[in-house]
């Protein structure tokens, strides 16, 4: 299978240089549709972007490492996450997308395969909230196995889902920043709940997403990443979202690179963020 490659051609080389063993702890592989279809009930049809898109992107800018996070235009067949993995496992780890119908053998395979969490939108262009039954029923599975949970939030529903969340019993992560509008500023209540939920021990925010909640070259994205980093220096993430699915405009991942020491302001705080955070949570 010829792979088109061609994006490359519109992407610079990053200013900054990524450390040894930097991670993107939030990237997806979609298909190829051919040989993993996408979801019959899909919010939306993305461009083919197979396992050798990604790794040609990450070797560009200089990642190590990368986290598959599986996304809902895949629905709950993960293959095509767990295929990235197969193709080279010290690299890769993955997120997936369950129901109440994985049994405990499918989440033992999920495992051997990489797997080390389950993702859940709230998200209302994908579909808002899910079923909270099953969605406790997942928690209640995967808490035995080590894994975490992923939370897809809009910014408006953090408030109100706070005190659900700060009682889950198992680590969290928060997808995107909370998708914080960067327009709003750094003084927003959105920000400050998720501030707040980010003090919780068993809490992580990923400062992905500049590109979902600003636009180029997201300069007031950054300083609520900084928050972010600093208040939970050492459960922070990471992460290109590559290949942009839902975008508003096509984005240079090197401007993502490029904005992480406006992020992480120093080497140690670069090198938790990048390294040590994801290597701790994910095992690599």
């Amino acid at each position: 299978m010829t792979v088109d490659l061609t994006f490359l051609e519109h992407r610079r080389a990053p200013r900054v240089k990524l450390p040894a063993g930097a991670t993107d702890a939030h990237c997806h592989v979609f298909g190829p549709g051919d040989t993993f279809p996408y979801a019959p009930n899909r919010r939306y049809t993305p461009k083919d972007a197979p396992k050798e898109a990604l790794r040609a992107l990450h070797d560009h800018l200089g990642v190590s490492r990368a986290v598959i996070v599986q996304a809902s235009c895949h629905g709950t067949d993960n293959r095509a996450m767990l295929d990235c993995i197969a193709s080279d496992p010290k690299r890769y780890r993955g997120v997936a997308i369950v129901d109440g119908t994985f049994t405990d053998k499918d989440f033992e395979t999920l495992h051997e395969g990489g797997v080390r969490g389950v993702r859940f939108n709230f998200v209302k262009h994908l579909g808002g909230a899910p079923d909270m039954n099953v969605f406790m029923r997942v928690i209640d599975r995967v808490k035995g196995l080590g894994w975490h949970v992923v939370l897809h939030l809009d910014a408006p529903d953090i408030v109100p889902l706070s005190g659900m969340i700060s009682r889950l019993p198992l680590p969290f992560i928060v997808d995107h920043m909370g998708r914080v509008p960067a327009l709003a500023g750094v003084d927003q209540e959105p920000l400050r709940a998720l501030v707040k939920l980010a003090r919780l021990d068993n809490c992580w925010i990923k400062v992905c997403g500049a590109e979902r909640i600003d636009l180029p070259p997201y300069n007031r994205a950054a300083p609520i990443a900084r928050i972010l980093v600093e208040v939970n220096p050492e459960r922070v993430l990471w992460g290109t979202d590559f290949p942009h699915p839902n975008s508003t405009h096509e984005c240079d991942e090197a401007d993502l690179v490029d904005l992480i020491p406006h992020y992480a302001v120093n080497e140690r705080a670069q090198q938790r963020l990048l390294v040590d955070n994801p290597a701790r949570l994910y095992g690599f």
